[in-house]
């Protein structure tokens, strides 16, 4: 079995973003889900990016059994208002077995586009650490054009935090085994596919395999081979498929070791 630890299933449903899903969007979803079932991937985790889409992800987690929800903020959508939203997911929180809430994120720090506010940024990813901390759960980093900056907000809480993922790694390897060393899970999807990123291969081969975890980031960054196109969680198929051959090894240990690290991640129910 597969796990695909990071998507948007929410996102692939609807037109807008931040725009409530409802039992319109039913068939939809239960396509996708499907879709991914019939290429082995068992479990699949939707992760919020806003307040709006964490409950979306939650809705996600109802409507499915093999769906689980991360709830958090974006850095890149933390407004003036973020402090009262952490308050509404921390009450969200409170209640995670009924909501099957198993992460707080995508949080973190994106110095990418022009105009984004650090102070803001940096104290919300931390409150959200908090919020993983007390309530026992994963934390999902995001971090773009961000590595120093982020190394440091992680630092200050190293011992502490033992279940926690970089989403959509993409730093070099002295970045992986520092994260790592802390206890961190590196999250591999598509862009280990893309001709440029030789580094990012190379990290994928030197780290121990129980250090990785699969990801998606459905719709985005799908695998060279469907560049262009909307990215979905059945390619995590291809990826575990395409990470045993970079690693000489086979698909089934790519699947198991993965799994494992998963599911211990999220503490998911046996399957």
């Amino acid at each position: 079995m597969l796990i695909d630890t990071h998507c948007h299933i929410n996102m692939m449903i609807k037109q807008q973003f931040d725009q409530p899903i409802d039992d319109s969007a039913f068939d939809a979803a239960k396509t996708i889900m499907h879709n991914a079932q019939k290429e082995g991937v068992g479990i699949i985790i939707n992760v919020g990016t806003s307040l709006v889409e964490s409950h979306n992800c939650i809705q996600l987690a109802q409507w499915f059994d093999n769906a689980y929800a991360v709830i958090g903020i974006h850095p890149n959508d933390t407004t003036d208002s973020w402090q009262k939203e952490l308050r509404e997911i921390d009450a969200l929180l409170k209640e995670k077995e009924q909501h099957k809430v198993v992460g707080v994120g995508e949080c973190g720090l994106d110095f990418h586009y022009p105009g984004y506010n650090i102070q803001r940024q940096k104290d919300a990813f931390r409150a959200q650490i908090e919020l993983a901390l007390t309530h026992n759960v994963a934390l999902v980093v995001h971090t773009r054009d961000a590595r120093d900056e982020t190394l440091r907000v992680l630092e200050e809480y190293k011992g502490q935090m033992k279940k926690g993922i970089i989403h959509c790694f993409s730093e070099n390897r002295a970045f992986a085994e520092q994260v790592i060393a802390w206890d961190y899970a590196l999250g591999l999807g598509g862009t280990i596919t893309y001709p440029k990123n030789k580094h990012l291969r190379e990290v994928a081969t030197e780290v121990p395999l129980s250090s990785i975890v699969l990801e998606t980031d459905a719709p985005f960054l799908p695998p060279q081979p469907m560049r262009g196109k909307q990215n979905t969680p059945s390619s995590i198929a291809y990826i575990a498929a395409y990470l045993a051959e970079l690693r000489g090894s086979t698909r089934e240990e790519i699947a198991r070791v993965t799994t494992q690290r998963a599911s211990d991640m999220f503490s998911l129910p046996p399957t």
